[in-house]
């Protein structure tokens, strides 16, 4: 039985206001869930800094060397192949791709100039950042995970034992340290492979190649991506950290912690670079 044209009138009156209602509920709840991850992580990493800082002022708190040698060889002596391979693949790409532009302005050794800055500055720290949280990123949040899932962490705080002192601080230390490593690392295979694309392909004299990276580049360039290297490692061992401490849903949640490490990773580093890119432009450096 088809409704009259009131009823159909009343109906559109009181539906669009629920619709309106249950769209500005949502969002509400979106914003306030953002809100209670920002503020959980914020609070994570303010409790892993207030460690180290009685762990370096000598103020009872001990965090042991052997769990930030582990750490650090787990997630920064492991990485080193892969991240050396990806940026000298960087280097290439990016020597093969300037060359034709600067080549019709006559400014092909220009290159290298421009392949080491972008390497530096931005590539270098970025792109091992992204390989990182991959590699040891969701493996963090995977172990944690499934230490809240099997009680670890209970048993731990059961014995008056402090899980931020002995599981999170060890691998935000290391991963922060060894990101900068690897940037180190990182900076040199890039630039290398800028170097065998400019000099056995472009025909670019080495010495040429050599002396125009080194006037092309200052310390600030350096400094500059060291200085994010070390930023994106806090980043990805926080969220890392985070997601496998907040695992809830058995063997299910943990998996959905790992990827959802990744992808929150991804997207904070890559907005983070974006922060401080700006920054560095305004400041001049």
């Amino acid at each position: 039985m088809s409704s009259s044209p009131e009823q159909s009138s009343t109906n559109f009156w009181r539906r669009w206001p629920e619709a309106v209602g249950g769209g500005v509920r949502a969002r509400a709840a979106s914003i306030r869930g953002a809100v209670e991850y920002t503020g959980g992580l914020t609070r994570l990493v303010g409790a892993v800094l207030n460690r180290v800082l009685c762990w370096i002022l000598r103020r009872g708190v001990r965090i042991r060397f052997e769990a930030l040698a582990a750490q650090a060889v787990r997630v920064g002596v492991r990485s080193i192949p892969i991240v050396i391979l990806v940026q000298i693949f960087i280097g290439i790409i990016l020597a093969l791709n300037l060359a034709p532009t600067l080549k019709l302005y006559g400014q092909l050794e220009r290159t290298a100039d421009v392949v080491a800055i972008a390497i530096l500055r931005e590539l270098g720290p970025l792109i091992s950042a992204i390989i990182l949280s991959g590699f040891a990123g969701a493996s963090i949040a995977a172990e944690l995970g499934t230490m809240v899932e099997g009680e670890e962490i209970k048993a731990l705080r059961a014995h008056a034992l402090d899980p931020i002192r002995f599981l999170v601080a060890p691998r935000i230390i290391a991963t922060t340290v060894m990101l900068v490593g690897l940037t180190v690392l990182a900076n040199v295979a890039g630039v290398f492979g800028g170097f065998l694309t400019g000099t056995l392909i472009l025909d670019i004299a080495p010495q040429v190649y050599f002396d125009s990276t080194l006037a092309a580049v200052d310390l600030t360039d350096y400094y500059t991506g060291l200085f994010k290297g070390g930023i994106f490692g806090l980043i990805i061992a926080s969220l890392a950290c985070y997601e496998g401490l907040n695992v809830r849903g058995g063997a299910e949640g943990v998996g959905r912690a790992t990827t959802t490490t990744v992808v929150k990773s991804i997207v904070a580093l890559i907005g983070a670079d974006c922060v401080f890119t700006a920054i560095f432009y305004v400041m001049g450096w």
